[in-house]
């Protein structure tokens, strides 16, 4: 799969590569297990007897099933909790430590690799800057960042590792004028097979999405999607991105590119017709810190490590914030989300500022006969891309997909 988007390219089922060739030797839990994990993870604990009528499989065959999956180290036990009447039930949750991987965020002006727990806990991370991002480069970052972290590890660490997960902008080569690369640098993209490469290079599978779909992907998984069924998701990088979510599964549409938020029309400062990417991503913010005379580069240090930048930035942040609220309301008046989702690669002082600007704008636009969703922050944060993508190989080999999931659990509540 290379990074021109094909319309068979999904995040409900991404390719696996065997760097060994042929089929991909990795076992899958069998699909009974693979539900209660999931019914487990989507909960954070649940006894024997929750599992089963969640489920719907017999009581008797929910109890072997957790036994073998604890007994793998899969599961753990929460303390007893006593009912009124007779045994107390033990809730179980997912074991943190069985499952790790790694998951690569590859942007225009960073890259990031971090390791993953099995319950979406980051525990290390890599990151490097450039000014434009070249293949090469990515390899041998990508390459000498897992074999760092592999040093970190203990052998019975590293056999836990399920894969690499890979979150990078379809069509890398597009605007590349805008982050100052020299004309014609970018095309080396065109028909690079990024994850064939890195597949060649590793020794585990290898599976790519979408930045923003893996981002909203991970909101979706560990963020609001347990409180938000359908949610309109924006994430603000170097040029904005983003997704949808309907019926707690992503929405991508027939070509796979639904919720691409990036090119909606929307009117800029002077009333002048502009795509959202144009107004509402951090390579604007870069543009107008060098208009005032401040070095941009902390940009790209840390996305939790930001100074304030004073007036430049609360320009951005207004800016930002009447952009969004007009792709907000254009959105709600084609389907009636539940929330609009702001986040970015930026602290999260940032985030809460442009999302309180952002419902201050909305409030002043005509609203008549839109009925609006509520406007708040993500709860992941600027790793969402790479959390997403580090989702991947643990969803292809333990989980199931969310929109199987829920079709199981009505499935099971219709009985």
């Amino acid at each position: 799969m290379s990074l021109v988007h094909d319309p068979e390219d999904t995040p409900t089922a991404p390719v696996i590569l065997d760097p060994s060739g042929g089929a991909n030797q990795i076992g899958v839990r069998a699909h009974n297990e693979r539900l209660v994990l999931s019914l487990v993870r989507r909960h954070g604990a649940l006894s024997k007897a929750d599992i089963a009528r969640r489920s719907g499989l017999s009581a008797q065959t929910v109890s072997v099933i957790m036994r073998e999956l604890e007994k793998d180290g899969l599961l753990s036990r929460d303390a007893p909790v006593r009912g009124r009447v007779g045994q107390p039930s033990i809730p179980m949750r997912l074991n943190p430590d069985a499952v790790l991987s790694f998951g690569v965020k590859i942007g225009r002006r960073s890259a990031d690799l971090v390791l993953m727990d099995f319950v979406g806990s980051i525990r290390m991370q890599l990151h490097q800057i450039y000014p434009y991002p070249l293949p090469q480069d990515i390899l041998s970052f990508v390459t000498a960042s897992i074999q760092e972290l592999e040093g970190r590890l203990s052998n019975e660490e590293r056999r836990k590792i399920a894969g690499i997960g890979i979150a990078a902008p379809f069509e890398l080569w597009n605007w590349a004028e805008q982050v100052g690369a020299p004309a014609g640098a970018m095309d080396v993209w065109r028909g690079f097979n990024l994850q064939t490469e890195i597949a060649s290079r590793v020794a585990y599978p290898v599976f790519l999405q979408n930045d923003a779909t893996s981002a909203c992907g991970a909101e979706l998984v560990f963020g609001v999607g347990s409180h938000y069924p359908d949610f309109v998701y924006f994430f603000i990088g170097s040029f904005l991105g983003g997704g949808i979510v309907l019926n707690s599964s992503i929405f991508v549409g027939r070509t796979g590119t639904a919720g691409a938020l990036g090119p909606l029309p929307v009117r800029g400062r002077n009333g002048e017709n502009r795509q959202l990417l144009e107004i509402a991503s951090i390579f604007v913010l870069e543009n107008l810190l060098k208009d005032h005379g401040f070095d941009p580069r902390p940009l790209w240090y840390s996305a939790n490590d930001w100074v304030d930048f004073g007036e430049p930035l609360e320009i951005w942040i207004q800016d930002t914030a009447k952009a969004l609220a007009q792709a907000i309301v254009a959105c709600a008046s084609v389907i009636d989300f539940s929330a609009a989702v702001i986040d970015g690669g930026f602290p999260h002082w940032v985030r809460e500022r442009v999302v309180r600007a952002t419902i201050k704008a909305a409030s002043e636009l005509d609203l008549q006969g839109v009925v609006m969703p509520d406007i708040i922050e993500g709860a992941v944060g600027p790793q969402a891309r790479a959390i997403g993508g580090a989702s991947l190989p643990i969803f292809a080999r333990y989980l199931i997909d969310q929109n199987v999931l829920f079709k199981e659990i009505e499935h099971a509540e219709g009985h």
